[in-house]
């Protein structure tokens, strides 16, 4: 179900459309390159990183030598790249070569004002722009399981509604350039202390003589329950952190929570602890891992 009162619009030129630029080709990326491919775009896509690029190629992107050839190719272009200050670097590169008819789509989690300011240097060169912030990790955007906060013009949101539906199982307009931001914040703010909730409490059972397994099973099977138990505890248990979203990216999330809480006069002590838990798990090397790594923050005994 798309949350926007706008009707998806249509275009008599199916086979532009259907040819959409992906910049950035990590985790996420690859998983938006998955995603697309699978409902029969076709993509042309560019990272920095040579070994990303070989790796979406072996899935059937058709990879570029930098960004300009990006919007050179294509009249739609989604970024997914770390954070604001890269996407601004990049779009300086996009400017070159957009058209009056190209429309950038920014899945990257940054700060609202600069999606505000982005959106505003498009519009002054004729072109669209929305962001898309994610709910959910690569493994869910692969499986057509993630949901997509929306912000931008209504007409935008009618136009591309098509690939906004093939990348979120469902998408909610949630207002201008930067609310997609503001709302994606509440969104980490909640799921990463559910996680740091799951890891605190798993780590409570275990110093209880509680055995952990039978622990999570009774979490899952009560009112604590929360998704994040699903995937996450059995990473927690296992100790076994392959990223499916990285550490480090959510501690840059936490920080960006915590720097519009203190512009905006919100209380926010729950996410301060929670920075300092993220701190001490990239302390101890875990800064590339998953982000329910945050459990070594507990499982090694130091406070925060």
């Amino acid at each position: 179900m798309n949350h926007d009162q706008s009707d998806t619009g249509a275009d008599a030129d199916t086979d532009t459309r259907n040819h959409v630029g992906v910049v950035g080709l990590g985790l996420l990326g690859t998983a938006i390159c998955e995603r697309l491919l699978s409902e029969s775009f076709t993509l042309s896509g560019y990272d920095v990183a040579a070994p990303c690029r070989r790796n979406a190629e072996s899935l059937g992107v058709r990879t570029v030598e930098n960004v300009p050839d990006v919007a050179r190719r294509c009249r739609r272009i989604v970024l997914c790249l770390p954070d604001s200050d890269v996407v601004a670097r990049v779009a300086d590169e996009l400017l070159t070569q957009l058209g009056p008819d190209s429309t950038v789509i920014d899945t990257t989690t940054g700060t609202p004002a600069a999606a505000t300011t982005l959106g505003e240097r498009l519009a002054a060169q004729g072109c669209g722009f929305l962001e898309a912030n994610v709910v959910g990790s690569s493994d869910h955007m692969r499986r057509h399981d993630a949901v997509l906060l929306v912000g931008g013009p209504s007409d935008d949101v009618a136009r591309h509604g098509d690939l906004l539906a093939a990348l979120g199982r469902e998408f909610f307009h949630v207002g201008g350039w930067g609310d997609g931001g503001r709302m994606k914040l509440v969104v980490n703010l909640v799921l990463g202390l559910n996680r740091a909730v799951l890891a605190e409490g798993l780590s409570f059972a275990a110093a209880s003589g509680l055995d952990q397994q039978a622990a999570l099973d009774v979490l899952s099977a009560g009112l604590a329950y929360s998704r994040v138990m699903d995937v996450k505890g059995p990473k927690m248990l296992a100790g076994e952190y392959s990223p499916q979203a990285r550490l480090s990216q959510h501690l840059k999330d936490v920080r960006l929570i915590l720097a519009s809480g203190c512009a905006n006069g919100a209380s926010l002590p729950l996410s301060a602890v929670h920075e300092q838990l993220l701190v001490r798990a990239t302390e101890l090397g875990f800064a590339d891992a998953d982000n329910s790594a945050v459990y070594e923050a507990f499982r090694h005994g130091d406070k925060p």
